[in-house]
């Protein structure tokens, strides 16, 4: 008789996800510095989506898959008259979000940027407390959608910190989906079952690669592929939720799971990696962690590798006016991630070429002492010569301790280092930014900046008095988490 067979027991879900759905499930959030830091991630989400709408490229993505569709207590996508089913919401929302790559950030052995999980967390949250008024119950409130915020935040964040997606060419956006499977199921109101069901989902999935993110081949998908992702929780939770079974050992399974498949081989070599390199590391526990440490975009919609390389450039700008003929170099000290992941040479396609090169990021401000979502156009580009004859003199060095305190658990730095030298053989010292503005080390001076950067955003698609009530309901934490959620949603509509 031969052994070669399969032995057919149905195992235990697999550890990893019986934590995520423990966690969503029974974790009660009482940080107040959580709480009050998620109120400010929210305004600043809802604030870069609605600068995002100013953009063509973008809003041609918006809207009913079929034209005059009338969708029965339909979410609302911020900034339009849009209504729609919260799949479709969830990605609009999603996409307008991320389109400018200005919100939010989390950097660890991966990265991503964990605000995108409020595409499917809204949209499931407006069109829930719309149908519960209908049927005589009480609606959900923001306090709902902040708790959902948290916890999106942590599974990605935590998921991110020892585990590199990005090494064997997958997305961040993995994680986007799995953390909106997670937070969707929830407040759909899925049992612990239905919960392991989805998430097994979320990693049985096909997952994104990185293709389109990196030279030559980076373009707009990096633009929309978050909101993709989490629209793809919305509708992994309702498939869950309608009684679907799930994949338990969908990472563990030999040669068909996760961790076999797509997880096995590193990107630079294709070395195949040890069992224990190939799991999952969780190094702590759930919690509130990573919404209390998540790094804000507030002077630059730039990609985070570069903020404080751009913040260094704006500062040496009024030493470089008038002289910019003279330069002949410009040094550029920075860590791994940056030059491994947006440092690059040649022609840049497109604007989401642009905000992915630290030598374009660091080449505008230089010449002209700001970096705003209009420097990456082609018009903008294709004016000004200059900036490519800057990228042209940058010589790119790695600071060993720049990447080593990137990865600490008690600074996460993300430094850069800029000197220009001159033909005379002058140069400028040496300016050197290495927590960035939107830092936990720097939340006191970043918040006010944060709060003005959304009033900006909000008077660029509604009137005044509109935009006022929408941040004093902003400021007040105890106010927006009574807020019944279809009522918030409907001051962003048109």
């Amino acid at each position: 008789m031969s052994t070669n067979v399969d032995v057919n027991v149905r195992p235990d879900y697999d550890e990893v996800l019986q934590k995520i759905a423990d966690y969503v499930l029974g974790y009660h959030i009482d940080s107040v510095e959580a709480l009050d830091t998620a109120r400010s991630c929210l305004m600043d989400t809802l604030g870069c989506g609605l600068l995002a709408l100013r953009f063509p490229e973008c809003t041609k993505h918006l809207g009913p898959l079929v034209e005059g569709t009338v969708v029965p207590h339909g979410a609302r996508v911020p900034g339009t008259s849009f209504r729609l089913d919260p799949v479709k919401a969830a990605w609009d929302i999603g996409c307008i979000i991320r389109w400018l790559d200005y919100n939010d950030t989390w950097l660890a052995a991966e990265w991503g940027h964990p605000s995108d999980n409020l595409g499917g967390i809204l949209a499931v949250a407006d069109h829930l407390s719309q149908k519960r008024v209908a049927q005589g119950e009480a609606p959900l409130t923001m306090r709902a959608v902040l708790e959902a915020m948290i916890m999106a935040h942590e599974i990605q964040g935590v998921l991110a910190l020892e585990n590199s997606f990005n090494r064997v060419g997958l997305d961040h956006v993995v994680l986007v989906k799995v953390a909106s499977t997670a937070v969707a199921a929830k407040l759909m109101g899925t049992d612990r079952e239905q919960l392991l069901s989805a998430l097994s989902h979320a990693f049985v999935d096909g997952q994104s690669l990185r293709t389109y993110r990196h030279a030559p081949n980076a373009g707009s998908r990096k633009s929309w592929a978050a909101g993709d992702a989490t629209s793809r929780g919305v509708r992994l939770a309702d498939i869950a939720l309608r009684g679907e079974m799930g994949i338990p050992s969908v990472l563990t399974a030999p040669q068909w799971g996760f961790y076999d498949v797509l997880f096995a081989k590193t990107n630079k070599d294709q070395r195949l990696k040890t069992e224990a390199e190939r799991t999952f590391k969780l190094p702590q526990s759930f919690g509130t962690y990573v919404m209390e440490n998540v790094l804000f975009k507030i002077s630059f919609p730039a990609e985070f590798h570069a903020q404080t390389a751009a913040e260094a450039a704006v500062r040496l700008y009024p030493r470089l006016e008038g002289r910019l003929n003279e330069i002949e170099r410009i040094v550029v000290t920075t860590h791994e991630s940056a030059i491994r992941i947006i440092s690059k040479v040649g022609q840049l396609a497109n604007p989401a070429d642009r905000d992915h090169c630290l030598q374009y990021m660091i080449a505008v401000p230089l010449v002209f002492g700001e970096l705003n979502a209009e420097h990456y156009e082609d018009a903008f580009h294709h004016a000004h010569p200059i900036i490519d004859q800057l990228r042209g003199k940058m010589e790119i060095v790695e600071e060993p301790r720049y990447s080593h305190e990137y990865l600490e658990a008690d600074k996460r730095s993300i430094a850069n280092a800029i000197q220009v030298f001159f033909k005379d053989g002058s140069s400028t010292e040496q300016v050197a930014v290495e927590y960035p503005l939107g830092h936990r080390r720097r939340r006191e001076e970043g918040i006010p900046l944060l709060e003005a950067k959304f009033r900006a955003n909000l008077a660029t698609r509604f009137p005044t008095q509109r935009c006022e009530q929408i941040f004093a309901l902003c400021k007040n934490q105890k106010a927006l988490e009574a807020t019944p959620v279809h009522r918030f949603t409907e001051l962003f509509s048109i």
